[in-house]
């Protein structure tokens, strides 16, 4: 366990998948977790269970990123608990896809609404509470930069993530806090499984140079260095955790 006394991560989404995976590592470097969820309380305090029973210490904390004011709830209690927030992870977000020209409002309003104001309202939030020396780590996808068709509405909002990233690195000058992203590639969580062929999920796979998928702990490995120490002198950067597919 890397020596990280008292330092404290906020994780958005982390009942599951990407996020429970980043939660878990981040308490093995040796931060106490806030675990983040809107809706399964079992499964997060599955993932706090976990982190304690391995030696670490974590607080679940229900809250809609999309609420402002749950958010600053959110920030309300990690400081309650725990005394104030060293790191951000912006990872709770939802991915709905379709064509364009199919695609309903409510579908434009719910990925804008979770995915681009629920991490600008944390960035907020974050931009005025972290304690200095802080890391933001925000959650972008390698789909930016692939392209694909039916993505469209999803990475418009994580494009905007990486500008923000970028202009919050600048704005949070002098304070000895980075912000960046990460970009994973396709990986291997329920999310991306689920209603997928086994052909279909292979040629993903075989997109990439590295020819499998990534894992969650691929991309929890990637947070692990933004969030800790070697990743000190990265700031408004995004990194792409793809295995080399963009």
């Amino acid at each position: 366990m890397t020596n990280q006394t008292n330092k404290v991560a906020l994780v958005t989404g982390a009942s599951r998948g990407i996020g429970a995976a980043v939660a878990e590592r981040l308490a093995e470097d040796g931060f106490t977790v806030v675990v983040n969820y809107s809706g399964d309380a079992k499964a997060a305090q599955a993932v706090a269970d976990r982190i304690e029973a391995a030696g670490g210490r974590a607080l679940t904390a229900k809250a809609d990123v999309s609420d402002a004011n749950a958010v600053r709830g959110l920030f309300d209690a990690a400081e309650a608990a725990f005394g104030g927030v060293d790191v951000l992870v912006n990872n709770a977000g939802i991915m709905k896809l379709g064509k364009i020209a199919d695609s309903d409002d409510a579908a434009f309003d719910q990925q804008v609404a979770v995915n681009l104001k629920g991490s600008f309202n944390t960035m907020r939030e974050a931009a005025r509470r972290l304690r200095n020396g802080g890391r933001i780590v925000n959650f972008s996808t390698s789909v930016v930069g692939t392209r694909l068709e039916t993505y469209g509405i999803y990475v418009a909002t994580k494009a905007a993530i990486e500008s923000l990233t970028a202009i919050l690195s600048k704005e949070l000058r002098g304070r000895g806090i980075t912000v960046n992203a990460v970009a994973p590639g396709p990986t291997a969580t329920d999310l991306f499984l689920n209603g997928k062929s086994d052909e279909l999920i292979d040629r993903f796979a075989k997109m990439v140079p590295l020819e499998r998928l990534g894992t969650p702990d691929d991309i929890a490995s990637a947070v692990s260095f933004l969030a800790g120490p070697g990743g000190a002198w990265i700031n408004g950067q995004t990194l792409r955790a793809n295995g080399g597919l963009v």
